[in-house]
């Protein structure tokens, strides 16, 4: 779908890169190794978006630090597009709507990283009927065409969960902070 919007691949990679995640960052080095694309390619796209202010910089040492910028006032317009290319919006909204009581869901793995990927990794924290929430899973893969791995803690697991374990930090689709 969003091939059909812009026709540059590595625009599309840039922007699930950065904001999929918010917290995301990323020096043209990494992302020419994670991307497998010329530095130059990368450069021009990244010079794109940052003259268009959807992305910004910093200075680490030698390095230029990139990050979504979270001000833009598209910032939230791009994000739900991408959360609709990927399928989130429908999983979370068949998920949430169906189940008892689901407090929140965090994306973790590949897509919390910015990375697109066939699998998307959800972890769910709440009290579950385990069968249902698989059978839900299983047609929610069908409608978006990508697999799904889950986990699910009780809210006594997650408040005794190890955070640090997710690099960057998961990212809340559902529930209050």
């Amino acid at each position: 779908m969003i091939d059909a919007l812009i026709s540059s691949k590595t625009r599309i990679k840039l922007l699930l890169k950065f904001f999929l995640n918010s917290s995301t960052t990323a020096y043209l080095r990494s992302l020419e190794s994670e991307f497998g694309e010329s530095s130059n390619g990368i450069r021009i796209e990244l010079n794109r978006l940052e003259d268009a202010g959807l992305i910004e910089s910093s200075a680490s040492g030698n390095k230029k630090i990139f990050q979504a910028n979270k001000k833009h006032p598209l910032f939230q317009e791009i994000h739900n597009i991408l959360l609709k290319h990927i399928g989130l919006d429908q999983i979370i909204e068949t998920v949430v709507q169906r189940m008892g009581d689901v407090r929140k869901v965090y994306l973790v793995g590949d897509f919390s990283r910015g990375l697109d990927s066939q699998i998307i990794d959800l972890l769910f924290i709440g009290t579950f009927d385990i069968g249902y929430l698989a059978n839900l899973i299983e047609k929610a893969e069908k409608l978006i065409g990508r697999k799904i791995r889950y986990l699910i803690y009780s809210e006594q697991e997650a408040d005794n969960l190890d955070w640090s374990q997710y690099n960057p930090a998961p990212m809340l689709l559902f529930g209050e902070k």
